[in-house]
C-alpha cells in the first residue's frame, strides 16, 4: 500500500467513525460483507473485472482489493463491530465445503457473524442442520449466481429448519444488476407462502423490483431488507430507487439493515453511509438501519 493510499484510507476511517459517532452509536453492524476462500474470492473479482463494463461505462472496479487480514482490519478501523462472511455456491457439492471454511473463519474472527450457505441438492437439510448446530447465525442465498429456484422442493426442509431456528437468510433474489432465470419477487413469494416465519433479508432492497419486495415486507413481518449498494451514485445510474417509495421505506425503518457489499464495491465504503444520510429520513431511522435493527435481529 502506497503512502497516498494509506493517507486516503486513514481519512476515510476518520469520516466513517465521525458518521456513526455523530449518531451516538457504538459502531456499525454491516449484514452484507464478503469473506470467502481466497481462490473463490479471486474468481469473483475476475468476474467483476470481465463483466463490469456490462453494468455501465465505468465498469466495476473493486475498491478494496486487499488480503483477508487487511480487509478485516479495515472494517474494524471503520468501527464495524459486527459483520458477515457472505459466500455462496454456484454448483452442487460446493455449499458444505464453503460452510466448513466459514466455520473456521468465524472461529478466528469473533466479530464476524458465523455465516453459512445452501444449494438445492440432496442432503441440503442435513448440512444446514450441521451448520446451525455448529453455531451459524446467518445464511446467504444467491439466486442469480446459483441459477436456482428458491422455491425448489429440494430446499423445503432447509427453509423449514431456518424458519424454526429463526436464523436470518440474506438472499440476493432481485433481478439486478443482472437478471437470472429465477430472480424477481415471484419465486421468493412462493417460498414465503410455505414458510411465512422465515426471516429473509432481501439484499439490495430487491433492486430493481423495489416496490414488489416492499410489498412482501408489508405482508410478512419477518421479511427485512438490506441497503447494499442502494441509493449509491453507481446504482442510481441503472436502477434508481423510486422516490415516491421513500415514505414506505421510512415506515419499514424497523426492518431495514445496513449492507454494503464490502469489499466488492466500486466506490468508497463511506459513500454508502452518506447516501443513506442524504435521504433525509432522520437520525432515528439512520440509527436503526446502521445498528439497532441488526443488533436486535441477531441478539447482539
Amino acid at each position: 500500500m502506497t503512502d497516498s493510499v494509506r493517507e486516503a484510507a486513514a481519512a476515510e476511517v476518520g469520516e466513517v467513525r465521525r458518521f456513526w459517532g455523530g449518531l451516538g452509536l457504538p459502531g456499525l453492524v454491516d449484514v452484507h460483507t464478503h469473506f470467502m476462500p481466497e481462490r473463490v474470492l479471486r474468481k469473483v473479482w475476475e468476474y467483476f473485472d470481465a463483466n463490469g463494463p456490462l453494468i455501465g461505462a465505468r465498469g466495476w472496479p473493486i475498491a478494496y482489493r486487499h488480503g483477508e487480514a487487511e480487509r478485516t482490519a479495515l472494517l474494524r478501523e471503520f468501527g464495524v463491530w459486527a459483520f458477515t462472511a457472505m459466500l455462496y455456491p454456484h454448483k452442487p457439492g460446493m455449499a458444505r465445503w464453503l460452510n466448513g471454511w466459514a466455520a473456521g473463519f468465524a472461529a478466528r474472527t469473533p466479530d464476524c457473524l458465523h455465516t453459512a450457505t445452501l444449494f438445492p441438492e440432496d442432503g441440503v437439510a442435513g448440512y444446514v442442520r450441521e451448520a446451525l448446530d455448529g453455531g451459524a447465525r446467518v445464511f446467504k442465498a444467491h439466486v442469480q449466481v446459483g441459477g436456482y429456484d428458491p422455491a425448489d422442493r429440494l430446499l423445503d426442509a432447509a427453509w423449514g429448519l431456518l424458519a424454526e431456528a429463526g436464523t436470518p437468510v440474506v438472499i440476493h433474489c432481485g433481478s439486478g444488476p443482472a437478471p437470472g432465470r429465477h430472480t424477481g419477487p415471484g419465486p421468493v413469494a412462493r417460498v414465503l407462502e410455505r414458510h411465512p416465519q422465515l426471516p429473509l433479508v432481501i439484499a439490495h432492497l430487491g433492486l430493481p423490483e423495489y416496490r414488489e419486495f416492499l410489498d412482501l415486507a408489508d405482508r410478512y413481518e419477518r421479511v427485512h431488507l438490506d441497503t447494499t449498494m442502494a441509493f449509491t451514485d453507481f446504482t442510481e445510474e441503472f436502477a434508481p430507487f423510486p422516490r415516491e417509495l421513500l415514505p414506505r421505506l421510512a415506515d419499514r425503518g424497523d426492518r431495514v439493515l445496513l449492507g454494503t457489499d464490502f469489499p466488492n464495491i466500486p466506490y468508497p465504503y463511506l459513500h454508502q453511509l452518506r447516501v443513506l444520510e442524504r435521504l433525509d429520513l432522520g437520525a432515528d431511522w439512520l440509527r436503526a438501519v446502521c445498528h439497532d435493527n441488526a443488533a436486535r435481529l441477531f441478539g447482539l
